[in-house]
């Protein structure tokens, strides 16, 4: 397993790269934005703001897989449309989710990131489609997922040639029901010291509490994360999705200006 995924003594770390920004180096690095994109007006006020806190990467979903069938399954193409509107006015990279292997050609032209989601993390046919590209890509560890199940999830992209590899813990399914989820700060202290790829940490679905966000935000960086991907939103609760994890424009510079 470890052919690809080796060990870092055997090699200096991956740098990934998502336009001028490098993740895995030194200077940690923050991915934000709304769990769902509402509309163009909400978003690009959104981003200007974001972005003189000093958010690197603005992060929107416009395909968003829920639970329920009969929840918003998000904005789609028109979503992917007002994050390429956003991207060119302030000049900041988007990363999105996409689900379906049928839906990445079209999408490469909106973004620059990636982002495979927990419930994807098992969907090969994915993985696979990804791992023929060089565009950077988020895989967020599943949601009863092993580490070792987690790494061979990330083999699959590596053998098809795309390093482009990002971790993301984002917290595991465990029998404690008060937090959404348990983030496993264990995992990203092992990849860290035993991988060459980066791992970001995402302690907005690691535990599903806004109050918790701030302090897991910097025990992930303590713990050796190279940065950070935290829901926000102008109005939090208002928030059209994951409304109860999502935190302030102004908690989130506030975390930044820790981070520093």
């Amino acid at each position: 397993m470890d052919n690809l995924l080796s060990h870092k003594n055997s090699g200096d770390p991956i740098i990934v790269k998502v336009k001028d920004i490098d993740i895995g180096r030194e200077k940690k690095v923050v991915i934000s934005g709304p769990c769902a994109v509402e509309d163009y007006d909400t978003m690009i006020l959104l981003a200007k703001k974001l972005k003189s806190c000093g958010v690197n990467i603005l992060r929107g979903g416009a395909f968003k897989p829920r639970t329920s069938p009969y929840d918003f399954q998000g904005l789609e193409e028109k979503g992917l449309e007002i994050l390429k509107a956003v991207r060119e006015e302030v000049n900041i990279p988007i990363s999105t989710e996409i689900m379906d292997p049928r839906d990445i050609e079209k999408s490469l032209e909106y973004i620059d990131v990636i982002q495979v989601g927990s419930r994807n993390m098992y969907n090969y046919s994915l993985l696979k489609e990804i791992g023929r590209l060089k565009t950077p890509v988020i895989l967020k560890r599943g949601i009863s997922a092993t580490i070792k199940e987690w790494l061979c999830a990330a083999e699959y992209i590596l053998s098809g040639g795309n390093e482009n590899v990002i971790f993301c813990e984002r917290g595991i399914r465990t029998f404690e029901p008060y937090t959404r989820n348990t983030l496993d700060l264990n995992a990203v202290a092992f990849i860290k010291n035993n991988y060459r790829l980066p791992i970001i940490v995402d302690p907005s679905h690691g535990t599903g509490v806004r109050e918790l966000v701030y302090p897991m935000s910097l025990a992930s960086i303590a713990a050796g994360a190279d940065g950070l991907i935290i829901e926000s939103h102008l109005n939090p609760d208002k928030s059209i999705s994951d409304a109860k994890q999502t935190i302030s424009v102004d908690t989130l510079c506030d975390i930044i200006n820790k981070i520093k």
